[in-house]
Formats: C-alpha cells, structure tokens, sequence
C-alpha cells in the first residue's frame, strides 16, 4: 500500500491497528496531517515524491525527537513516531488495570492482529510470523535450534553481525560443527560477486547458510535471493538476517526466497524499543526447536517462538501503529527518500579530496544506510569530535578489513542537518582534526 486515505486509515483502526491510540487531540491532528498530505501528492512517483519537501516536513513533524542533536545513527535504534510512543503508553497503562485479566485475556489476545498485519508487510501466512523481541532472538531461535551433527559447515561472512557469529562459534565449540566464514568485497562493482563469493565457499559438508539482507556495518545490499537459489539447488538452508533492511527498503517473502527471515521492528519499522519478527517457512516450523521449551502440542505451531515467560503486551500491540505510519508513508516512497538522504551527502562529499567510501553508490546496493573515510583521520577519533564538537551522533566502524564512519539519516532528518555534517566533514577532510 502506498497511500492511505482517512476511509483505510478508519478500517485499518477498526481492526486493532491505531486509532484507539490516538487519544490526544495533537497527535491525531499530526498523524491526520501525514494521511493528507500523503493524498496530496500521491500523483507523483515514489521517487518524485521524494523530493517533495514540504511533504517530508510533515513526516519529519510526526517525530518528538530533538534538534539539540543530530542523529546520523539510526541504523541501531531508531525513534518512533508519537502516535507509536502514545500508543505504547496507553496500553501500558492499560495493563496495569486489573493486570492478570487485562493483560492476558484483553489485550495479549489482540497480538493476533499485529500478527496479521505483520504478515501482510512481510508477503507469508499469519501463520509463519512470531513475534520476538529483536533479531538477535529471532536469528538465535533458528541458529540454536535447528539440528545439526558433528562435522556439519555453516557458511557466513566476516562482516555479518558479531552476535550471530558469536552464537554460530558456541554451537562449534559445543558440537564440533564447523564455521566457515567468506569474505565479500566491500562496496563491488558487481554485487553478484557477492553471490560468487558464498558459490566458492559452499562444502558438500554445508548445511546451512546465514546471509545478512544488509550489511550493518556498510550497508551493503545482498544478492539474498540469488544466493537463496544456489543453496536450495544445494539442499542447503538458507537464514536471512534482516534486521536493516525490513521497513528500510520495499520487498516481500517472495523477493528472497529465504527459509527463514530475522528482523529487528525497532528499527526501519519504528516500532517500541524490544521489538522483533521471525518468519519460518511453514513446513520448517516442526524441525525447530523452541529457544526456550514449548509443550510437544505447539511443535507445528510458530507461537512456540514466542514462549519466553511473562511479558508486556503494550510493545507488542503498538508494533500495529507503527504499521499504521509505514502505510501511510508507502514503502516504496519511504524507500526513495531515504535511498535521497543518503546520495544527498554522499554526493556533497565524494569530490572533496581525501573522503572515500566503503559503500556503493549503485542504488541497488545500499538505501539509507552508508559507510565513509577520509584519508589519515581515525574514525574513532572522528566520531568524538563530531559529537563533542558539533552534536552530531555518528557510528565509527573498525573492522579487520576497512574502517570508516557509519551515517543512517532517517525519513525525520532535514537536508540542513545534513549540509552542516557536510561542512564539518569537508573542513576536517581538508585541515584535519584540530589538537586537542
């Protein structure tokens, strides 16, 4: 969906998914200000759209977060619009109401709405979506309970994300499986060589191969599915860890062919702070065992997943506002946006002497999030003085193969924030860092 008008936006809060929530007159106000001025340009493509400016200041205004700050690191965590914050609150405090009925007999009850809604985005069965709490759970539920023997390769590469590597070397310590980890060109000309790279690398003793969607430390775009297709010809599984790039960027199931899919929805999805989604192909879900024990009866059923003991379901209901806002903003037009934030710096500074790049400029091969150097400057040492300096919060990278500097503007960032992170870089591009 790429627009929402207010008859949607009303059948979408008639079935759990927000407008309960919009119990504050001002946060109704600016929420029904994004519907309208999504109807007013949709005309326009996704990539015009774009660069409409006065459209983008009333996204940028759904936000409460500060000015005081400029935040370039959303690809860790990522604020959430008010109409997610206040429906969080409102559930919260809705539980505390008679807690043991309320919470799970009236509102835990209604997750099965998120669920759906979940499974709309992601293009599966509501019956092949858990909901966890990030995607470190989600990757883990699959990595420590698939059933693997000794001997058995598992296939990733060096710049995937630290915990999964760290779970992936505890099971080999443990059961004498073996991890072999590839390494893939940083910023290619080509990205199937990307996919050549995990070809080569592939045993008749591998298994299972985990791929990152979208490197975090880049933000490298993989060639998921064609890898996915390798494997399958292979008899191999196929993990994707898709913790960036789900709600970043617009695809579905079907564009990876994966078995099973990890995500993070307090990143790109907006969604509360300890929130996550799992996808298990449905005929897979009876080979995996739970991360933490489920009764034998639920062993074909992916709510198994999500037996983690007593928990709040204020997060997991407004993860349903959080969906409300992305369809509002349209996927694909949420993507060129922010694909144009980032090509918007990168542009300003790529001829300036010095600054280089460890991430594509092929829009194929990355969207918001992007990963630069400038020649004899420590990105350590960078990163502090951006933020010490000048308020701006960025994410320095030192990795065994290249450093740099990680930038991840959001649909909330304005241009001018971005012209005055280019003109600080510029100057310490061509004056270095000034003594402490």
């Amino acid at each position: 969906m790429n627009d929402i008008d207010r008859r949607t936006f009303l059948a979408s809060a008639g079935k759990g998914l927000g407008l309960a929530a919009l119990s504050s007159a001002t946060v109704a106000g600016l929420f029904n200000n994004v519907v309208a001025a999504g109807n007013a340009i949709k005309h326009l493509s996704p990539a015009e759209a774009a660069l409409d400016e006065d459209y983008w200041t009333v996204i940028q205004q759904a936000f409460s977060v500060t000015r005081g700050i400029i935040n370039l690191n959303n690809g860790g965590v990522s604020p959430s619009p008010r109409i997610v914050t206040e429906a969080f609150v409102r559930y919260t405090w809705q539980q505390e109401d008679a807690t043991a009925y309320t919470m799970w007999r009236i509102l835990e009850p209604q997750s099965e709405t998120v669920r759906t809604g979940l499974a709309e985005h992601f293009g599966c069965s509501p019956e092949e979506i858990a909901i966890t709490r990030n995607a470190s759970e989600s990757l883990e539920i699959l990595l420590m309970g698939m059933d693997l023997k000794s001997g058995d390769e598992i296939l990733a590469n060096t710049q995937d994300y630290p915990r999964m590597l760290t779970t992936l070397r505890q099971r080999e310590l443990r059961e004498r499986l073996k991890l072999n980890l590839v390494k893939v060109p940083i910023a290619p000309n080509d990205i199937n060589d990307i996919a050549s790279a995990y070809e080569r690398a592939v045993t008749p003793k591998t298994r299972l191969i985990l791929i990152s969607h979208q490197i975090n430390l880049t933000g490298q775009i993989t060639p998921v599915k064609t890898v996915c297709e390798m494997a399958r010809a292979r008899g191999i599984e196929t993990i994707v860890d898709g913790a960036h790039s789900f709600s970043q960027f617009a695809f579905k199931r079907d564009d990876l062919g994966c078995d099973y899919f990890g995500t993070s929805l307090h990143k790109w999805t907006y969604a509360p702070k300890g929130t996550g989604m799992l996808y298990v192909k449905k005929d897979k879900i009876p080979r995996i065992w739970a991360l933490m024990a489920s009764e034998d009866k639920n062993k074909n059923d992916i709510r198994k997943f999500e037996e983690i003991g007593t928990h709040s379901a204020a997060m997991r209901l407004a993860i349903g506002e959080a969906l409300l806002f992305q369809n509002a903003i349209g996927s694909k037009r949420k993507e060129e946006r922010l694909r144009y934030l980032s090509r918007y710096w990168m542009n300003n500074l790529k001829a300036i002497p010095k600054v280089g790049f460890n991430t594509s400029f092929d829009p194929g091969q990355s969207c918001a999030i992007a990963n630069f150097k400038i020649e004899g400057v420590d990105p350590v040492k960078l990163g502090g003085y951006l933020m010490d300096k000048h308020h701006i919060f960025t994410t320095p990278i030192v990795h065994p193969e290249f450093s740099g500097i990680r930038i991840t503007p959001n649909v909330y960032t304005t241009l001018s924030e971005l012209d005055r992170f280019c003109s600080v870089i510029e100057d310490v591009a061509r004056k270095g860092l000034p003594a402490a």
